[in-house]
């Protein structure tokens, strides 16, 4: 029995943990900063067929993925991106050897049957010899695209595609807006065919092969038409669409100057590419960017819309996006500078060198495993 004048101890409970929403945008990266280090390390990728800087390359994204990627659904795309690159290489290297290669060669690998055609299909064969060349150059050009699609696939499994749209301008919103509605449909459009077949095996109905999979189809899309009309009556009765009144003036201004801007880049990377317009290419590429972001700055204005916590280009962001553009400008250079280093040749047929400070160029690309924030561990609710 207690006694009255006894003091009364209760449990001291822990203080509760303090929420960190505060520090959620200032912990994380700007999405374009991710997309502007990804894209400069394919753009990289575009100037060498050297399996070994390529192989550097692959290796430099990868780990930065593996370190810096948020625990997220959509970082589990990047498996997606090399499945999808090493797809593209064997379909390279098929072609090569169902269609032949026009890289001359004397090591043959096999001879296969060769399938006579008619005289209007001159300069393609089916078949004949296969050459040790052709092999090897298809496979210098076709890792050089696997390289550029793995970099994509590094872009969206480090930045959020949400975050990413909360950044783009005014003009591009919209769009913006149907391609991250698009890419959130997509999971819930696998989760009602897998939903469906489940429910016809138990059932006993046949789930697979044409006749289960067009029973399966009509279902699927009669949900995704009720959730796209869902979701569209919800964006428009939270005001989405909307537009400001904005001079014809302006919107001439506007027009003229996102059409000429897109064709200066579109003749400028064109003029980068070949080595004829290499003078012209990179100043007339610069005018039509700066052309193209005046033309979207204007155009933002018929949009208006708030922006909660936008995210923010920090010292740190600037860096990382910075090393991804340093990667490239030194691979210009040193293809400018040493051509054969970063495409060696198949004929005759030699082993190709690491050239040392392209290599280290590349390297210049690891610095956001370093600068970028760990990923945060999901709590469990």
């Amino acid at each position: 029995m207690r006694s009255g004048n006894a003091p009364h101890h209760r449990a001291e409970r822990p203080p509760a943990p303090q929420s960190t929403d505060r520090e959620r945008p200032t912990a994380q990266l700007h999405p374009g900063a991710w997309w502007l280090w990804s894209l400069a390390l394919g753009t990289a990728a575009t100037r060498t067929t050297n399996p070994l800087l390529l192989a550097l390359l692959l290796a430099t994204s990868a780990y930065v993925v593996v370190t810096c990627r948020p625990h997220t659904p959509w970082s589990r795309s990047y498996s997606a991106f090399l499945h999808l690159a090493l797809a593209v290489l064997l379909i390279r290297l098929l072609f090569v050897v169902a269609l032949g290669s026009p890289v001359p060669g004397t090591h043959v690998i096999v001879t296969l049957p060769e399938v006579p055609l008619p005289d209007w299909a001159q300069g393609i064969r089916l078949g004949g010899r296969v050459t040790a060349e052709g092999v090897l150059f298809a496979l210098y050009d076709g890792l050089r695209l696997a390289a550029l699609l793995v970099c994509v696939g590094a872009a969206n499994a480090l930045a959020a595609p949400s975050r990413l749209l909360k950044s783009l301008p005014g003009a591009l919103y919209e769009a913006g807006v149907a391609a991250v509605v698009a890419l959130t449909f997509a999971p819930h459009l696998i989760a009602d065919v897998q939903r469906l077949r489940a429910a016809r095996r138990l059932r006993g109905r046949p789930d697979s092969g044409l006749r289960g999979l067009l029973q399966v189809a009509l279902p699927v899309l009669e949900g995704a038409l009720e959730r796209s009309v869902a979701l569209a009556a919800a964006m428009d009765a939270r005001g989405y669409g909307r537009t400001a009144e904005v001079p014809a003036a302006v919107r001439r201004t506007t027009t003229a100057l996102t059409l000429g801007g897109l064709l200066g880049v579109c003749a400028g990377t064109y003029g980068l590419l070949t080595a004829v317009g290499g003078v012209y290419g990179l100043p007339l590429l610069l005018a039509g960017l700066v052309a193209a972001l005046a033309g979207l700055r204007l155009g933002g204005h018929r949009s208006p819309r708030t922006r909660y916590r936008p995210d923010r280009w920090t010292p740190r962001a600037c860096l990382v996006a910075g090393s991804g553009i340093a990667v490239a400008a030194l691979l210009f250079a040193a293809a400018s500078t040493d051509p054969d280093a970063l495409r060696p040749g198949v004929v005759p047929l030699t082993a190709p060198t690491l050239p040392l400070w392209p290599a280290a160029a590349i390297l210049v690309g690891l610095l956001p495993a370093f600068l970028a924030p760990a990923p945060r561990q999901e709590q469990p609710s």
